[in-house]
C-alpha cells in the first residue's frame, strides 16, 4: 500500500493512543490486533530444507483442506502491510501473488538469512515500514495479535528485537526485525555466525510472552510446528477444533 507521510503520521498517533488506551481494558482488545500493522512488512520463513519430513516440501503439506503456507499467509496477512515468502531452491514452485523472495546468501544461511533478504525487501519495497515480523512455515496457529504483542512488548526507543515465547521456550524464528539493523545484521552472517539469538541479543533483545490456545480443556502450544509426518493429524486436529470453535 502507498502511503503519503500525513497517512503514516495519522496512522501512527492513532496506534499510540490505542496502545495507551489498553492500560483501561480489563481483557485484550481484539480491535486493537492490527493498529501497528502499516509499519509492519510479515515474512513467511519457508526455506528450510525439511530434512525430516521424508522429502514433503513444508510449505505445501495440507492441513485439512489447507497448506502450511496458505494457513500461515491468512494469519500474517491480517497483521502486516504487506506479506512476503522467504524461500530456497525453484521459486517457481510457489503459485502464490506474493512476492517470493530468495536468501541473499548460498548454502542454506539458516532464518537469518531470510529475514536479511527481508529487510532488503522492505527497503525497497516498503520503506515507511520499521519492522519485519517472521514467522515459521511449519507453526500454523501462531496467534493473531503477534505483531501487535511484539510491539508492546519493545523494551525501549532503540531499535529492539523481539522474539516469541509460551511457556519456558523461545520461538527464535518468530520476532520483530527492526529494518535498521539490516546491514549490522547482514555483517554477522559474513562473519560466518548463523545463530538467531545470538545475533538477537547483541541488540535491545526482549520477549513477548503468549498463552496457549484453549481446546476441550487442553492447552495446545500457540507454536506447535509440524516437524515431522507424525505431528500431521495432530495439526489436523487442531485446525478442525480451532475451525468449530469459530463456526
Amino acid at each position: 500500500m502507498i502511503y503519503t507521510k500525513e497517512d503514516l503520521l495519522k496512522l501512527d498517533r492513532a496506534a499510540m493512543e490505542q496502545s495507551g488506551s489498553l492500560f483501561d481494558q480489563p481483557v485484550y482488545a481484539k480491535d486493537f490486533t492490527n493498529r501497528w500493522a502499516h509499519r509492519a512488512v510479515g515474512a513467511v520463513l519457508a526455506g528450510g530444507q525439511a530434512t525430516r519430513m521424508g522429502g514433503l516440501d513444508k510449505p505445501f503439506i495440507n492441513i485439512s483442506g489447507k497448506s502450511l503456507l496458505d494457513r500461515c499467509v491468512d494469519r500474517l496477512s491480517i497483521q502486516a502491510d504487506s506479506v512476503i515468502v522467504s524461500a530456497n531452491g525453484d521459486l517457481n514452485r510457489f503459485d502464490t501473488d506474493l512476492p517470493v523472495v530468495a536468501d541473499t546468501f548460498a548454502d542454506f544461511a539458516g532464518p537469518l538469512a531470510g529475514i536479511l533478504s527481508a529487510m532488503r525487501w522492505t527497503q525497497a519495497n516498503a520503506p515507511h515500514a520499521f519492522w519485519v515480523a517472521s514467522v515459521a512455515v511449519d507453526t500454523p496457529f501462531f496467534p493473531e495479535d503477534l505483531v501487535c504483542r511484539f510491539v508492546m512488548a519493545m523494551g525501549g526507543p532503540a531499535p529492539s528485537v523481539v522474539l516469541a515465547q509460551s511457556g519456558e521456550n523461545i520461538h527464535p524464528t518468530f520476532g520483530l526485525w527492526p529494518v535498521a539493523l539490516a546491514d549490522d545484521l547482514e555483517d554477522f552472517l559474513k562473519s560466518g555466525e548463523r545463530k538467531i539469538r545470538v545475533w538477537a541479543e547483541k541488540h535491545n533483545c526482549c520477549h513477548a510472552v503468549f498463552g496457549g490456545i484453549a481446546i476441550d480443556d487442553l492447552d495446545i502450544d500457540p507454536f506447535f510446528n509440524v516437524n515431522n509426518r507424525e505431528d500431521i493429524p495432530v495439526a489436523e486436529a487442531i485446525a478442525d477444533s480451532l475451525a468449530e470453535l469459530t463456526a
